[in-house]
């Protein structure tokens, strides 16, 4: 049974009426500051739903783009930076240490102190860097398995392969080791990087400034590293691979080592964090960097997830929020494995295995339990063997990663926890595994505009509705009915190419390499919006909110829409369009929203407008 902030019949009672509580004011002030009136909504319903965002809003100097799931982020991190710098004598073993991780973060005099120093004795632990030194030929025994062997266990770093234990996907209780191809691919201002930071580590060494050598020296590193990407990319990997190139021990440890030293460039002193300033301000068009305050919650946040959302959830969540996010995917299912029988192209036991799957998902709503219950013991147990020193950033960082690499390797001898979390409760988004067949609302996510017990179910269908149950499925399904499936997405991909991104320079958006997500977006919308019509013939329509000329119908369109909200800079604009495997927000809304007939109906557009064209693409 859905737990409803009015009961249903005071909905079916008051069609007409407005809804005036300070909540329902909070929400509509929200919607109409985000709109531009001055655009029709068959026109362009994404200009129409976020112009008045996009007016109000300026990308931050520090960023690259700025969205709504940007803005709730920054403000989870001031949350987290509170009760971070809060020392309390009651704190568990777990949240100590996370707070003296912390702590060793904003250390930053200390930073600047030992400048080099951590960075010179990590070097020399993994066989030396050859362009940061002169003796390297004839001192260094090398192996590229020791090498690689010992990125992986002591560092948790993958590289050339990247072989990771998880789940298996044909038997769900036991874990087997995956592995692909690591792909980088860079450009001119990431071989500046490499330069700069191999000059500084030569000087800091005291060794002669040989420009000549160390531009040579890396520029063959990002020819192998171009390599590897297109071996990875190519449609014909061995006739790449038939060319036998063969790279030069000496290349192949300045790599090696490279891939390890770029990850911590941002923990060591100023020298080194402005070289990466220059090179990101290149690639994104960022100006200025995060304050660093906001580095050291998200590395703390990222190594420490329970314990840190153990902090966050303490001060932030509403524990009831659970029961009423539960039933809202309850709704969607239903909805989802109803529309199963609707698909032309999908056979009889195609349907049966997605039916199956669909109610077989384990859901985790907010926070694991655990994570909040003081007398068990599995928090601080998680952590029992981190020993962090506030005076020692670097080292700590280093003691994360052994600690990843051996917890990661351990896994492989042991069954799947079914009840363990993919992600932890502080994060602004929703995951699912497709080997656990399991989706995660953290509790970071469950927030206006896409969720609040207090706000409309319009807007908490049309907001984390959309997020849920055509992402679980996408992958898994498309084996079963592939012939099928690809004549239907065919239309897809002509559609989303079509897109021509003027602020990328005019480049079209690639329909191939975003399909999945543009048929998860369809899907998402299209299911929730089915979700929600079902809730409504069972609890009746919502009184409208105030200011606002829509009904429900509206409103859930018009909240999914604004969850969408965001604004990028050019230079990530032509970065993202050829490697991001989403379309840019706006095409996600318009994309979506052209190809639904029911979101014309609701909006009056007329067949043959920008809103409602004649040709439509559905593979869900």
């Amino acid at each position: 049974m859905l737990t409803l902030i009015f009961p249903g019949q005071l909905f079916r009672s008051n069609l007409n009426s407005v809804c005036t509580t300070a909540d329902c004011v909070t929400a509509a002030a929200r919607l109409l500051r985000n709109m531009d009136n001055s655009v029709e909504p068959c026109d362009n319903f994404y200009q129409y739903a976020c112009g008045g965002w996009l007016e109000r809003h300026v990308i931050p100097e520090t960023s690259s783009r700025h969205s709504v799931f940007d803005i709730l982020r920054d403000k989870l991190e001031i949350v987290l930076k509170g009760v971070l710098e809060t020392e309390k004598e009651q704190d568990r073993n777990a949240i100590k240490k996370a707070k003296v991780l912390y702590n060793s973060c904003m250390n930053e005099s200390l930073i600047e102190q030992r400048d080099a120093q951590p960075l010179l004795k990590l070097i020399e632990s993994i066989g030396d860097w050859p362009v940061a030194s002169d003796a390297w030929n004839t001192t260094t025994a090398w192996s590229l398995e020791d090498t690689l062997a010992k990125l992986t266990a002591r560092f948790h770093k993958k590289v050339l392969l990247d072989m990771y234990v998880w789940t298996d996907d044909r038997d769900s209780r036991r874990h087997i080791i995956y592995d692909a191809l690591c792909i980088n691919y860079r450009d001119l201002a990431y071989l500046h990087f490499m330069v700069s930071i191999a000059k500084i580590t030569r000087e800091d060494r005291n060794l002669t400034q040989d420009d000549d050598r160390v531009w040579e020296e890396m520029m063959q590193v990002l020819e192998l590293e171009t390599d590897i990407a297109n071996v990875s990319n190519s449609y014909n990997s061995a006739q790449h691979l038939n060319k036998k190139n063969i790279y030069v021990r000496r290349t192949m440890q300045n790599y090696l080592t490279w891939q390890l030293i770029i990850d911590r460039v941002n923990s060591l002193s100023r020298r080194f964090k402005d070289a990466r300033a220059r090179y990101r301000k290149t690639l994104y068009g960022t100006t200025v960097e995060d304050a660093w305050w906001r580095e050291c919650v998200r590395y703390v946040q990222s190594s420490m997830e329970n314990a840190v959302g153990a902090l966050y959830v303490r001060e932030t969540f509403a524990g009831e929020s659970k029961q009423m996010v539960s039933d809202l995917i309850g709704k969607i299912q239903k909805a989802y494995v109803e529309t199963l029988e609707e698909l032309s192209w999908m056979d009889s036991p195609s349907k049966e295995k997605a039916r199956e799957k669909a109610m077989a998902i384990k859901e985790h709503i907010g926070y694991p339990d655990h994570i909040l219950q003081e007398s068990n013991q599995k928090l601080d147990q998680e952590y029992t063997h981190l020993n962090f020193s506030e005076e020692h950033y670097f080292e700590n960082i280093l003691e994360n990663l052994k600690s990843e690499a051996h917890k990661s390797l351990k896994k492989l001898r042991e069954p799947v926890d079914p009840d363990l979390w993919i992600i932890g409760a502080a994060v602004v988004n929703a995951f699912y595994s497709p080997n656990r067949n399991q989706i995660v609302f953290p509790a970071g996510i469950l927030q206006p505009p896409f969720f609040s017990k207090h706000q409309h179910q319009a807007l908490n269908f049309g907001g984390i509705g959309m997020l849920f149950i055509i992402h679980c499925y996408f992958n898994s399904l498309i084996n079963y009915s592939a012939e099928h499936f690809k004549e239907q997405s065919q239309c897809m991909v002509q559609q989303y190419g079509n897109f021509n991104w003027k602020l990328a320079g005019g480049q079209n958006v690639s329909g191939i390499s975003t399909l999945g997500e543009n048929i998860a977006d369809n899907g998402g919308v299209r299911q929730a919006y089915k979700a929600y019509l079902k809730w409504v013939e069972m609890e009746g329509e919502e009184p409208r909110l105030p200011g606002l000329d829509m009904n429900h119908k509206q409103l859930f369109f018009l909240n999914f829409a604004q969850v969408w909200c965001g604004a990028y800079r050019p230079e990530y604009a032509s970065q993202s369009i050829k490697t991001d495997s989403h379309s840019p927000l706006e095409y996600r809304v318009l994309g979506s929203l052209q190809n639904f007939e029911a979101f014309s109906e609701a909006f009056q557009c007329q067949k043959g407008s920008q809103m409602n064209p004649k040709r439509k693409c559905r593979v869900w």
